[in-house]
């Protein structure tokens, strides 16, 4: 069978427009489905009393704008749930993952202000999801992410066992902050605390600098992949060449090495009984 040519195939692929205007819907709720636990969390944080996150920023006004404190206390909340400790990795997730860009409203507060708003609210951030996921094992959550809310497997009365699982709750709060705290101190160590780690160099960040080294460093690549083809060649054309010399197109047996010849055995002279 004739191969076919790419060109004269009908492909039917879905467009791949990269450059496509509109993609998401216009509210981000309608991004996430209705049963989604980013969801559940801004509903949940909605009933808890976060006036104490606000008293520590100017009534006026006055200064930088910062984020708004409990879209912060989601953003951290809903990361911790599910396992993610690293500030770093939360601003990352901001920029790409579509429940964070829920919680944070398409905003992307950087790995030095998430942080900074750790360690500046830690007893209220620590008391807020406590009393969050108390909330949620009421509701009848028995796990938020990766947190189990009730760690007990004995059977009591009601009262015993909604203390048992709310001290668990208090240490599961606890331990999480703890390791924020220590994955954050651990990569600033690594990366500095002002790098993320993921940054491309300056000279990759800008598209069309981006092309402009992208086609030098191909340019480049082609021109070794030839040095290196032509390079075989040569070594395949000298394994081919004659290990002799040639005479009139023919092998010269003069010219053979005299290592490859036959030995001759060599014969004492016989000697004479007498002489």
């Amino acid at each position: 069978m004739p191969l076919i040519r790419a060109r004269e195939r009908a492909y039917n692929f879905k467009e791949c427009d990269r450059e496509q205007l509109y993609l998401m819907p216009p509210s981000v709720r309608e991004w996430l489905p209705e049963g989604d636990l980013a969801l559940f969390i801004i509903d949940a944080v909605s009933q808890m009393d976060v006036k104490p996150f606000y008293l520590k920023y100017r009534p006026e006004g006055r200064g930088q704008a910062g984020f708004e404190p409990s879209m912060m206390v989601c953003l951290l909340l809903y990361a911790y749930a599910i396992g993610i400790r690293s500030s770093r990795q939360i601003e990352r997730l901001c920029e790409r993952d579509i429940a964070f860009k829920v919680i944070a409203a398409n905003e992307v507060p950087d790995h030095c202000t998430i942080a900074r708003f750790r360690q500046e609210n830690g007893k209220e951030l620590e008391r807020l999801f406590t009393e969050v996921l108390k909330l949620c094992a009421k509701a009848g959550l028995v796990k938020v992410g990766v947190v189990a809310l009730d760690g007990t497997k004995l059977r009591a009365n009601a009262a015993l066992e909604g203390n048992r699982t709310y001290e668990h709750i208090e240490k599961e709060v606890g331990k999480m902050l703890k390791e924020a705290e220590a994955t954050d101190a651990k990569e600033d160590g690594l990366l500095g605390r002002e790098h993320r780690g993921d940054e491309l160099p300056e000279e990759l960040r800008e598209r069309n600098s981006r092309l402009r080294r992208l086609l030098e460093c191909k340019r480049r690549l082609e021109e070794e992949a030839g040095a290196e083809e032509n390079k075989q060649r040569e070594k395949i054309e000298e394994k081919r060449r004659p290990r002799w010399g040639t005479k009139n197109g023919a092998e010269d047996p003069r010219s053979r090495n005299r290592s490859l010849r036959p030995k001759q055995r060599q014969t004492s002279p016989i000697r004479i009984a007498g002489s």
